[in-house]
């Protein structure tokens, strides 16, 4: 059977783009891509790239006050959302467009509109075509989830948040995950009067319980209105902004209400059903790890998988589908050691297995170092930076690494190749301190805070 195309891929985010331009630049195979909002995904248009840039407006405030307790005569103003916001939409449109053109001059033909499945081969794009393709690609990401009850208050989500026309004076966040956590971090940073509803316990589900308290007091340090086991019972317009009582009791009228409770694959009427492709309970699509669905010639990659959400990840599956499919070599992306980042404020750095995960395997041995870190200290700052290694007492292999301290992000990269190499805690102790820094306390930490026996 004669196909248009050798590659058809629906969504133009990070993961179906890299995909597309590695079967067609590489593989000199015929591709052709949809999406329907803009290219670039979540990560590019409404995630990754405009928070990490309104992580570092927030900071600055920060920055200013550092920078009088060391000496200097300096003064910050009030912050101009709308010069903000204008430099950043001018931002992602530039990115946009560098994603267009690197697709295209890699031979992919793009189409801006919505592409639904008409059948394991088959596409049908918004203005009614339909096109076949031997693979097709499934890359259309992750959506917010709002609670059924509350779907109809006007509430923002994370889709929206960079798109108000102004900064509110006050904003309730609910929810506990990292893209709550750091959000309300932002938010208190850039002066609004920030609070957060969490249902749950603590921050952070899923992550080393320990770092995750540590992140917690720091937020409330910081002057965020933390509520835990916390969730919205009424809420109703009021007196110009949103009236919420919670369930515990507490009222309070915000000038904004961002629900950020979670995220889901963005299946929703893709054709999916139709085709017999059953799905997960939350939507998504099961694949095996060459990203290949039950139906051979249906492929999945990134959030719409829901394996592991991070962007870094989704352009590895990519990678590996066009190298496995179209280069002719079986590849798959180990989702094993995955380092990542959270930008609260302070940040956390992860890699490995948590605490909790690693005691659950065997005995291990844990080295913890607390302390206030030399900038903050001398500015008279009570902030305090958490580094943790998590050890198998059997093979000394370092298990787990969390640091949460300003630019963790930075240091749990290379502690991320340290780990995918197989470092032993002997490994990390005869490495030099690069001294003064906070890092140097990932290898100088000589005896286990505790240790726990299987």
């Amino acid at each position: 059977m004669a196909f248009d195309y050798d590659l058809f891929v629906i969504g133009g985010g990070s993961g179906g783009v890299r995909a597309a331009r590695i079967a067609a630049g590489e593989y000199g195979a015929k591709v052709a891509l949809a999406e329907e909002y803009r290219m670039g995904g979540t990560c590019v248009i409404r995630g990754c790239v405009p928070k990490k840039l309104m992580v570092f407006a927030s900071s600055f405030p920060g920055e200013v006050a550092d920078a009088q307790a060391y000496g200097w005569e300096a003064q910050i103003g009030a912050f101009d959302w709308g010069v903000f916001r204008e430099k950043l939409d001018a931002e992602l449109t530039r990115l946009e467009g560098a994603y267009h053109r690197n697709a295209t001059a890699a031979g992919v033909e793009i189409f801006d509109c919505r592409a639904t499945l008409a059948g394991p081969h088959e596409v049908r794009l918004a203005d009614g075509r339909e096109v076949s393709a031997k693979h097709i690609l499934i890359a259309t990401g992750g959506t917010p989830v709002v609670p059924e009850k509350w779907r109809e208050a006007g509430c923002m989500t994370s889709n929206e948040v960079f798109l108000m026309d102004r900064l509110p004076g006050s904003i309730l966040i609910v929810g506990g995950g990292y893209i709550a956590s750091e959000f309300a971090c932002i938010f208190n940073g850039l002066g609004v009067k920030t609070t957060q509803y969490y249902r749950g316990a603590q921050i952070l589900r899923g992550f080393d319980e320990e770092a995750r308290g540590h992140i917690s007091g720091e937020m409330c340090a910081n002057g965020i209105d933390l509520h835990l086991g916390t969730d919205i019972l009424e809420m109703e317009p009021r007196d110009g902004g949103t009236w919420v009582k919670s369930t515990t009791g507490h009222e309070a009228t915000y000038d904004a209400v961002l629900f950020a409770t979670g995220r889901k694959p963005n299946t929703e009427g893709l054709g999916l059903d139709a085709l017999g492709l059953e799905l997960g309970a939350n939507g998504a699509i099961p694949v095996d790890r060459y990203s290949q669905s039950a139906i051979p010639s249906i492929y999945a990659v990134g959030d719409v998988t829901d394996r592991a959400n991070l962007t870094p990840v989704a352009i590895r599956e990519g990678h590996a589908f066009a190298d496995t499919v179209f280069g002719g070599k079986p590849t798959f992306f180990d989702h094993g050691l995955i380092p990542t980042a959270i930008f609260t404020q302070p940040e956390f750095g992860t890699v490995g297995l948590s605490e909790e995960a690693a005691r659950a395997q065997g005995p291990v041995d844990i080295y913890l170092a607390s302390f206030r870190p030399m900038r903050s200290l001398f500015a008279g700052r009570d902030a305090r930076a958490l580094m943790k290694l998590i050890v198998c007492a059997e093979s000394d292999r370092v298990l787990g690494c969390h640091i949460v301290a300003d630019h963790s992000g930075e240091m749990i990269q290379l502690a991320g190749v340290a780990l995918a190499m197989g470092a032993t805690k002997a490994d990390f102790d005869r490495t030099l301190a690069v001294h003064p820094t906070m890092a140097e306390e990932l290898v100088t930490m000589r005896a286990p805070a505790r240790s726990h026996a299987n």
